[in-house]
């Protein structure tokens, strides 16, 4: 296994300027400005400063804050929607906000895996434009939609105008299915290799901030829009509508900006069958264990949170002072951890090795998720175990995430990246089946100690699958 990806290291001699100092400089030449700044002590490398000092990375960040803070708003649009023109007096919307959620999860477990494939062909800053203009030209589309089809018959017993809502979220879950390997696929490609862990990272941080930001100010924000837009005689959501499909539309424009610096030979040459493309990629998961139990690890970890979001509903009821609908403070105190976990990562998890951070994590999440067990009666011991939950989370998260990275050869990024994708989605989708029912029948402890034990489980097997492989390099 290669150390060092040759097509990165080419990349970085073009695109970023030279850091070494030269060997040859005379008298006179030192007296002079350097042309370029001299090699970093091991000490400047740490943290976020060598990231945020990357231009290249600010304007991905930069698309990466307007882009999921519209996923994160489009949601309450589609609930806001649904209130305002299909839901009838007395009738719970729980059943209209379940087809948007299943128009949004089909293309994931569709197109995840053919997505990234085509990621891999084609460019990285053109998915990236293209997939957050064109969601943006179908958010503000909503509208003119909703007006054309308000008289029309309904469908199956359901009207037209909710129809074209179901269509428009699976385009922009299509999309978003491209989205999502060519933005990690890009960050490799523009991050040098011992910069990875800090800009994952500050990823991770973001993502947290904008999933807490966006459910708690985007109806407020929502309802505004509408009440400017209001004022100047436009009525019909179109507020709303502006600033979702604006917040795409702007991610779009800031990407334009972008160089990957990747190669077009790499891109251009000839290419097998997308199914072959998807079965290399499944066996390249098969020859590098490292990546694999990146992969598992992650798979765990998005099982055990996916079956927290279920069981934080009978969490909530169960504690005194808090109510089931209320279950979102549990949550966004996991939130809250991850981000803080994800942000003391990216300054000192640069002296640990991966995998050593992802057992520390795991052992984390186990212990946490034992105190929960024991919490059902106390919230603020419950608030406690769900921050440090996700503060452990983030230990397994982001050095995982990376290692995916820093291991995966250029031309495989978008093919695993989309495998990510499939196996990330079904981790999300069967405990969200099966995590109620096992509480129903078990009870809410026995679960808990349950999902800690898969976590301790799936922590110390990769771990010791990673110490015992052929390959040991200090930080994957």
């Amino acid at each position: 296994m290669q150390l060092f990806d040759p097509e990165q290291t080419q990349q970085d001699i073009r695109h970023i300027p030279s850091d070494r100092p030269s060997h040859h400089s005379t008298a006179t030449e030192i007296e002079q400005p350097p042309a370029h700044p001299p090699e970093p002590s091991p000490a400047s490398k740490q943290g976020f400063g060598p990231v945020l000092q990357n231009r290249r990375f600010l304007v991905l960040w930069g698309g990466q804050i307007f882009s999921q803070l519209a996923d994160k708003v489009y949601l309450v649009l589609m609930i806001a929607l649904i209130a305002s023109r299909f839901q009838a007096a007395n009738q719970s919307i729980s059943g209209w906000v379940s087809g948007v959620m299943i128009a949004f999860t089909i293309p994931a477990v569709l197109f995840g895996s053919l997505a990234g494939v085509y990621v891999d062909r084609w460019s990285k800053k053109r998915v990236l434009v293209l997939s957050n203009l064109l969601r943006g030209i179908l958010v503000l589309a909503l509208p003119f939609l909703l007006w054309i089809s308000r008289d029309l018959r309904s469908v199956l017993g359901l009207p037209v105008g909710f129809l074209a809502l179901l269509g428009v979220t699976f385009l922009v879950s299509t999309l978003t299915q491209f989205f999502a390997p060519a933005e990690q696929t890009a960050i490799p490609l523009i991050v040098k290799r011992h910069n990875l862990l800090p800009a994952n990272s500050l990823y991770t941080t973001t993502m947290m901030a904008l999933l807490i930001i966006g459910f708690a100010v985007g109806e407020p924000l929502l309802a505004l829009a509408d009440t400017l837009f209001a004022r100047w005689g436009l009525e019909g959501n179109l507020g709303q509508d502006c600033v979702v499909g604006g917040a795409y539309a702007i991610a779009g424009l800031i990407l334009l900006l972008l160089k990957t610096g990747e190669k077009a030979e790499v891109r251009d040459r000839d290419r097998p069958h997308v199914f072959q493309d998807i079965w290399e990629g499944i066996l390249y998961l098969g020859k590098n264990h490292r990546v694999r139990n990146a992969l598992i690890q992650l798979t765990i970890l998005f099982s055990v949170f996916a079956a927290l979001a279920v069981l934080a509903v009978r969490l909530a009821e169960t504690i005194p002072g808090l109510r089931a609908e209320q279950f979102g403070f549990l949550l966004a105190a996991s939130g809250v951890g991850m981000g803080c976990g994800a942000f003391i990562l990216g300054h000192w998890g640069q002296r640990f090795a991966n995998a050593q951070l992802s057992l520390w994590g795991a052992l984390g999440v186990a212990a946490s998720l034992v105190g929960l067990s024991l919490s059902t009666q106390q919230l603020v011991l419950a608030l406690l175990m769900t921050g440090l939950l996700g503060g452990f989370a983030a230990l397994v998260g982001v050095p995982m995430q990376t290692t995916i990275q820093a291991e995966t050869p250029e031309d495989m990024r978008g093919k695993v990246f989309g495998l990510q994708n499939n196996a990330v989605n079904i981790a999300l989708s069967l405990p969200l089946a099966l995590a109620g029912v096992a509480e129903t029948f078990f009870g809410l402890k026995v679960v808990l100690l349950g999902l800690a034990a898969i976590a301790l489980a799936g922590g110390l097997l990769t771990w010791y699958i990673s110490r015992t492989g052929k390959t040991s390099e200090k930080g994957c």
